[in-house]
């Protein structure tokens, strides 16, 4: 594919020529700058790992398609935030691409590509500025955007306890059930109990990895992977056939947080990925909340150190998580109070009257009470009706005894 652009600034008249394109220039107008930007974008998911901040400030300002023909020239330009040593890699690296293939190879998986430009691109994803998404590789059905706007991250450690699992898919089970999308990162642990929570309900669910899309890790979670494909959906900031490191897990942290109205994190230890994804959500101004567990528990103490300094919101139950990230005044969870007891509800005499019989089938007679309480025999009498009318006590000869 070649073309050209209107002359930009400096005089720079860019093309754009990618290994496995066509020699045929793409049609004129719109339609075709669209499918160069496309492409391009497609390249550059290949050509740099995500978030990297120089390519996010061009891409800010300049078309995909400009950059990538001046990565190929080898050139400098003012906007390009980039020494020559590194120049020069990119340019080695981007002879061996081939964007149509990647885009080919989703088509075929039944997938997409989207970009910023694309009516089912997140708008949220804004948030993040210069380490926004260049493009994002999504498999399954639905409206990422639509799906965006009502979702929920759900995240903790990969070690888990059973505590920590059992709370994970019943959170995600009942958040499902409202009508919630539950988003995690496919990873063992918190993030599959969450799938599987909101999965076993018939609730939709994103995974968001590390790797490619047709890339299933972990192999221990192939089979969840597959059915968050056809239940719900897989994004990846990486093209097809790229697998995960240590660093892809990190940066995939914050498109997670971005891309939820807010993250609930289940266990986390105080050195955890989980607390990363929380303070991305922090910096992003969205909701955070974490789930307290046993003080004991190592895998707790992130969670807990969170809480305590002010970065997240303790919660315990679906509802309220959705108080949190639903509508305002809308949304509100159930106060937790505790049943009033019947004895709580006596006057100050007749609770002291009940108190003062002693346990057993004997009882005590009224002069005995009225020595224990202070009160007159008269006033002991009358208390004594009106608690045997009310169910409490009953009358065995000269004998008062409590039956409840």
């Amino acid at each position: 594919m070649t073309g050209r652009q209107p002359e930009l600034g400096g005089g720079y008249q860019p093309t754009l020529d990618l290994p496995g394109t066509s020699p045929a220039a793409p049609p004129p107008g719109p339609a075709g700058s669209a499918d160069r930007e496309r492409l391009a974008r497609a390249a550059l998911t290949r050509l740099v790992e995500p978030g990297n901040s120089a390519i996010g400030h061009w891409l800010r300002a300049r078309p995909a398609a400009e950059l990538i023909q001046l990565l190929r020239g080898g050139d400098r330009h003012p906007e390009l935030r980039i020494d020559r040593q590194r120049l020069a890699a990119l340019r080695n690296r981007l002879a061996t691409i081939d964007p149509v293939a990647d885009l080919d190879r989703i088509r075929s998986l039944g997938g997409r590509f989207l970009t910023c430009a694309d009516a089912e691109w997140p708008s949220q994803l804004t948030d993040l500025a210069e380490t926004a998404p260049i493009g994002l590789w999504v498999l399954g059905t639905g409206s990422l955007r639509l799906l965006a706007l009502r979702s929920v991250a759900v995240v903790g450690s990969r070690a888990c306890t059973a505590y920590g699992a059992h709370v994970a898919t019943e959170l995600a089970a009942e958040l499902a059930e409202r009508g919630w999308v539950v988003s995690s990162g496919a990873a063992y642990g918190i993030d599959a109990a969450a799938h599987r929570g909101a999965l076993a309900v018939g609730g939709m669910t994103v995974g968001v990895l590390a790797s490619g899309v047709d890339v299933e890790y972990p192999r221990g979670n192939s089979g969840l992977i597959r059915r968050i494909r056809e239940q719900g959906q897989l994004v990846s900031e990486h093209p097809p056939g790229e697998h995960p490191n240590r660093f892809r897990f990190v940066l995939r942290n914050r498109v997670l947080a971005a891309l939820t109205r807010g993250t609930v994190v289940v266990e986390a230890a105080h050195r955890s990925g989980a607390l990363s994804t929380a303070r991305r959500a922090i910096e992003l101004n969205r909701h955070t909340m974490g789930v307290c567990g046993p003080v004991t528990s190592e895998l707790s103490a992130g969670v807990h150190e969170l809480i305590r300094g002010g970065g997240a919101t303790l919660v315990t139950s679906a509802a309220e998580v959705i108080e949190q990230i639903g509508a305002i005044g809308a949304d509100l969870a159930p106060l937790h109070r505790s049943l009033d007891h019947p004895r709580d509800l006596l006057d100050r005499a007749a609770a002291q009257v009940l108190e003062a019989i002693p346990a057993g089938r004997t009882g005590a007679p009224v002069g005995a009470l009225a020595l224990r309480t202070g009160l007159s025999p008269d006033q002991v009498l009358k208390q004594l009706y009106e608690l045997c009318s009310l169910g409490f006590v009953q009358r065995a000869g000269s004998h008062w005894r409590v039956i409840r």
